[in-house]
């Protein structure tokens, strides 16, 4: 019998592959469906029990033992919180990239470990290798690495990505060809627990809505909002103001919390919706940090998006970056990861940026 590795199955079809091909390359292969959201969807239905009922089947398919472990209290308590504290502020968090260092590769793969295993798999599209370095996944619009900065090496010495160097064409035609079950089913779209439901009546239960106004850049009102906490940088749709002002779109150009007043402005190409410096906090290293404070790399600043080059300014935990060419909606709580090539060095919160 082979090394034992531990997957996370989510019961789609990534980490379906990535078990199967574990099993034929002659590993001790177990498949483990993590719960990490246990309440029902605006229909009635708890996703987590026909995910779970795909992870069976799939299970079935591949020919490996499974089973289900609940880690909703341990999510609610490290990764909610805070994503409701963060919406408090006005800022947009990504619980995905909090999610993985909390949950996935740490209360999970604590688990795995107890249980035996001596290291986990997951269906993410990044790369990893002996030394523990992070490195994109293989195909550009699909790889993950972005969600996984706040890993350290230790972590992922004791990880695989067995279709990180995939592209997602060959991962369904490699479940078609062995006929697993999830060959078909559709990627998960959305925030990682809310699913496929409305993300603002979601957000409604936990978070007050109070109403303000919507104001341009010189105080004229144009319109009311629920709430600025339910919106974010760039946003256009949802705003309600239609053809006011010049008659252009409208976007979000920011957020006066403290007059609870949601700030706007026309035109996709707007000057405020610009900028060439932001400032991060939260700064962690995938390995060791660099050995000086200022150096240049590729940055990155929302998933798919492209790389751009940017001077890196650290000052113990916090960064500053300043790019070459100008970002669009650059958005506080969102995250600034730093990359070497392929390479992923990790990153820092996005607190502020400065427009032109």
């Amino acid at each position: 019998m082979g090394e034992k590795i531990t997957v996370g199955m989510s019961g789609g079809v990534d980490s379906a592959v990535a078990a199967f091909l574990l099993k034929e390359q002659g590993y001790d292969v177990t498949g483990v469906f993590m719960n990490n959201w246990d309440e029902k969807d605006e229909a009635g239905c708890c996703t987590a029990e026909s995910d779970w009922r795909d992870v069976r089947d799939v299970c079935a398919d591949i020919g490996i033992p499974c089973y289900a472990v609940n880690f909703a209290a341990e999510y609610k308590e490290r990764v909610f919180k805070h994503f409701l504290s963060e919406y408090r502020l006005g800022r947009t968090p990504n619980p995905d990239v909090l999610c993985n260092r909390e949950v996935k590769f740490d209360v999970f793969m604590q688990f795995a470990l107890k249980t035996g295993a001596s290291r986990i798999a997951t269906g993410h599209f990044a790369l990893t290798n002996t030394r523990g370095e992070l490195h994109k996944g293989v195909d550009p619009d699909k790889e993950q690495s972005y969600f996984l900065y706040m890993l350290k090496s230790g972590q992922l010495q004791k990880t695989l990505f067995p279709v990180g160097h995939l592209m997602k064409r060959e991962v369904r035609r490699i479940a078609r060809e062995k006929g697993l079950s999830v060959s078909d089913k559709r990627d998960s779209t959305g925030v990682c627990f809310i699913g496929e439901r409305s993300f603002k009546p979601f957000l409604r239960q936990f978070l007050p809505e109070t109403q303000g106004d919507i104001v341009t850049q010189n105080g004229q009102v144009v319109g009311r909002h629920d709430g600025v906490i339910f919106y974010t940088l760039g946003q256009r749709k949802g705003l309600g103001i239609g053809g006011a002002g010049d008659g252009g779109r409208w976007f979000v150009i920011g957020k006066d919390t403290v007059h609870n007043r949601l700030l706007v402005a026309q035109g996709e190409d707007h000057a405020a919706l610009y900028a060439t410096r932001a400032e991060g906090s939260g700064l962690t290293w995938v390995g060791e940090p660099p050995a000086v404070n200022t150096f240049t790399c590729a940055v990155k600043f929302r998933y798919r998006q492209q790389d751009c080059q940017a001077r890196v300014d650290i000052s113990g935990s916090k960064l500053l970056v300043t790019t070459q060419e100008s970002q669009r909606a650059l958005t506080p709580g969102q995250s600034i990861v730093l990359y070497e090539g392929s390479r992923c060095l990790g990153g820092a919160v996005l607190d502020k940026s400065y427009t032109e």
